[in-house]
């Protein structure tokens, strides 16, 4: 049985992860979608078990998803979990120069492959980050993530469209 993981710090999951997930699932027999904590990006607007939450329901349509968290590193998670590949959704140029060292990194401590799936040209433009940002200045993000992380950044930040202080 071939097991993936697919890591990211989903803060918030946004359509072009759940893309990723899903088109990752249709390859493999088991996907494990891996919350990671990165020290390296800035606080975080969900906690671990919010976001490990949201991507619950947003893939609950997918029987062969497990949803996971981890600290440390990746491929010891890998290994423990039995995965014989990593997925990685890439956007742009930039990603690729980033992820394929983390991916060669990876390779050389454990030998676990990385497998590189283009984002869907719809989704391209979108990031986590940039996600916050809109929804932190009022701006619609119904439409760059699923309907549960909208209604949860809306809790968070209140309605589109709403004037700064």
């Amino acid at each position: 049985m071939a097991t993936a993981l697919c890591p990211g710090s989903f803060d918030p999951v946004t359509n072009g992860h759940l893309d990723i997930i899903e088109r990752t699932a249709r390859h493999f027999d088991q996907v494990i979608v891996a919350v990671i904590r990165n020290p390296q990006k800035a606080q975080s607007l969900f906690t671990l078990e919010e976001r490990q939450e949201m991507l619950h329901e947003v893939t609950a349509h997918l029987t062969n998803i497990k949803i996971e968290f981890f600290m440390g590193l990746l491929v010891e998670f890998a290994k423990d979990h039995g995965a014989s590949a990593i997925v990685k959704g890439l956007r742009a140029i930039s990603d690729f120069d980033y992820e394929l060292q983390m991916a060669q990194m990876n390779q050389r401590l454990s030998g676990i492959d990385t497998f590189f799936i283009s984002t869907s040209p719809q989704h391209s433009f979108l990031s986590s980050s940039l996600v916050r940002e809109v929804a932190k200045f009022g701006g619609d993000v119904t439409t760059m993530v699923p309907a549960v992380v909208a209604k949860r950044l809306i809790e968070r930040f209140g309605e589109p469209g709403r004037k700064q202080p």
